[in-house]
């Protein structure tokens, strides 16, 4: 599958480099030496402000990720590992191997097996599956290796098709269904680079289904459901759906019929689905039309993120086959399947979807703890080492990182967080304060731990219980 990407005209022109953020927050001079966590003004609104650009229609803050994802030290870029190829650093790492633990799990139960696939591949795979023909303007040159020439793979399938046909397969195996979280590459210009949402090395979820032809309306069907149910887990909103057909022009595969049929299966899924669509002429992949699902970014300009396709080009090319009930040879059809498509592109989309307030199982850090004063310290590192017992990502902030005010204020973006004092301490008690400014009422600390990891593994926004509204 084909790691989608918006039309170059909607790309920034611009080449140079990324604006770097925006100036953080000035010292906090609201000293406090209290066991209760100060107020704070912005409670209902825990993304700094110098992260927000103009509010979109209909007053949502719109967030550019670049700003944000640097600022939250998250990724960053450097010259000499050249444009377009981002580093992810330890809380980015965390973000994204969330991300990517939540997807692969989804495909587990959806009875999806995972493989893995080498980023080579020699020219001629890329010659039988039809890349080179319509797509090699976009591939990386081939490089000489010992008397053949290998490339960097723009795409997973064709290393699917061979690990389908490495063995002879039944009927009864059918609906196959292979993932993997891989790496492919793209040879982009560096006009159009930009963040994480346009870049030379992508991390592509993708997913290839074969199967009968009376499978594939339902395998496409369940396909659009397991996206639908990622977006409502992360609080994705989609733009619009469209049905991506063929244009005029000769990139695509000369065989009407197999587009004719691809097409109508496609239109039943979202009929069926009862999803309003748009049919657009020149958006499909060169072997098949696809279901696209669109984003929009902060500044308006709409890309896909996820995507199904339908594809008999590449069994064809590939001589896939599966033996049948009667005992003879037929040919299997190919489902593309992308749920977030690539890992860069949906973490800056969560960037400025939610503003750096990750929801809390997502969130690089997921519960901080604010001892004061000073001697609550080794209470403070108690509860830490509890945490991260029950896998909850915990971080300690100390007195040396400023006043308690000024840790709150720095904490504003973590979903939980805990103040030790000297009530607490002598208890062994806890209490949790919210984003929005509403805390729980001061409880065991087992109790609350296990309060907060109930909420992280079930991808809770809110904590099981009633905590109290923001004063």
């Amino acid at each position: 599958m084909h790691a989608a990407r918006p039309a170059r005209a909607a790309q920034d022109p611009a080449g140079g480099p990324e604006p770097e953020g925006a100036a953080a927050e000035g010292p906090n001079s609201d000293a406090s030496s209290g066991n209760s966590e100060p107020e704070d003004a912005a409670a209902g609104n825990p993304v700094p402000e110098a992260f927000a650009e103009d509010p979109a229609p209909g007053g949502r803050p719109r967030y550019d990720h670049r700003k944000v994802g640097r600022e939250l030290g998250l990724f960053d870029t450097d010259p000499l590992m050249g444009a377009g190829l981002p580093y992810w650093l330890p809380d980015g790492a965390v973000v994204r191997h969330a991300l990517e633990e939540y997807i692969r799990e989804a495909e587990r139960r959806a009875g999806y097996r995972h493989v893995y696939s080498p980023v080579l591949g020699k020219r001629e795979l890329y010659e039988i599956s039809g890349h080179w023909d319509h797509y090699s303007e976009d591939m990386f040159p081939p490089m000489d290796l010992g008397g053949e020439q290998v490339v960097l793979r723009p795409s997973l399938c064709p290393h699917h098709a061979l690990i389908y046909r490495s063995r002879g397969r039944s009927y009864r195996e059918l609906p196959l269904r292979m993932a993997e979280l891989g790496g492919m590459y793209r040879a982009e210009l560096s006009g159009v680079l930009g963040g994480l949402t346009r870049v030379r090395a992508i991390q592509l979820n993708d997913a290839h289904v074969f199967c009968t032809l009376d499978q594939v309306a339902g395998e496409a069907a369940a396909a659009l459901a397991l996206i639908r149910d990622a977006y409502a887990a992360l609080g994705i909103t989609a733009a619009r759906y469209r049905l991506s057909l063929p244009g005029p022009g000769g990139k695509y595969v000369d065989a009407p019929e197999m587009w004719s049929r691809a097409t109508a299966l496609l239109t039943e899924v979202l009929d069926r689905a009862g999803l309003p669509y748009e049919a657009v002429e020149g958006e499909a992949a060169f072997y098949g039309p696809k279901i696209d699902v669109q984003i929009t970014d902060h500044a308006g300009r709409e890309a896909t993120l996820s995507t199904v396709q339908i594809d008999f080009h590449q069994p064809a090319r590939f001589g896939l086959h599966y033996t049948g009930p009667d005992g003879a040879k037929h040919r299997p059809v190919m489902i593309h399947r992308s749920v977030v498509g690539s890992v860069e592109r949906a973490v800056a989309h969560l960037l400025e979807q939610h503003g750096g307030a990750f929801p809390a199982w997502l969130a690089p850090v997921q519960l901080a703890v604010l001892p004061v004063p000073d001697a609550q310290l080794p209470y403070a590192r108690g509860l830490v080492a509890r945490c991260l017992e029950l896998g909850l990502r915990a971080r300690l902030d100390g007195p040396e990182a400023g006043t308690l005010g000024a840790r709150v204020r720095a904490a504003r973006l973590v979903p939980y967080r805990m103040v030790a004092g000297a009530r607490e301490a002598a208890g062994g008690l806890a209490a949790v304060r919210l984003r929005d400014g509403r805390s729980t009422a001061p409880a065991p600390v087992a109790e609350v731990l296990e309060r907060i990891a109930a909420a992280v593994a079930g991808r809770l926004d809110d904590l099981p219980g009633d905590p109290s509204p923001a004063p």
